[in-house]
């Protein structure tokens, strides 16, 4: 059996996916692409025992949580935002959701990394807090604290986002 039988499949079947968990993790196309490739690639090395799992992208999942807890630990001081290219959109929207968007993202961007994070799983990913807590290493109660602090952080940050909300 070949080390790497599958792995052609899985990368295919689920880059998209892991691209947008990325790119909310990353915060720029760029990071997101460094991060995905190297997930990938810390799972290339492991996919023999991985490809038995009932979840591998779970198992994906967590190595790009751990690389990004990584990388903000040891980028933190330093930020560097480099050009990236609009992301293409999938469908047309009218003004509020696209307004309600980037004082959305604007928002996220003011959170402190481990919030965005949580944040993210929480929410976009629809992942339960039991999830939530197993992909950031802590704990359930944890998870709903932190969620209930990064909530009202955002609140505070963005007033504006209840009232977009109500609009839509």
């Amino acid at each position: 059996m070949d080390a790497f039988e599958g792995l052609s499949e899985f990368v295919a079947s689920n880059t998209a996916t892991l691209s947008r968990l990325a790119y909310l993790l990353a915060g720029n196309h760029a990071d997101a692409q460094d991060l995905v490739q190297s997930a990938l690639t810390k799972t290339a090395v492991r996919w023999r025992r991985v490809s038995g799992y009932d979840d591998p992208v779970a198992y994906v999942r967590r190595v790009m949580v751990n690389e990004a807890t990584s990388r903000w630990r040891r980028w933190r001081r330093l930020r560097i935002d480099p050009v990236g290219g609009v992301p293409e959109r999938t469908r047309p929207d009218d003004a509020a959701h696209a307004v309600g968007r980037v004082v959305l993202w604007e928002a996220l961007g003011r959170l402190t990394d481990r919030q965005r994070a949580l944040l993210v799983l929480r929410f976009y990913e629809d992942r339960s807090v039991q999830e939530t807590a197993d992909l950031l290493g802590c704990s359930v109660g944890t998870v709903k604290s932190q969620t209930h602090h990064a909530l009202a952080r955002l609140r505070a940050i963005a007033p504006e986002l209840a009232e977009l909300e109500a609009v839509a």
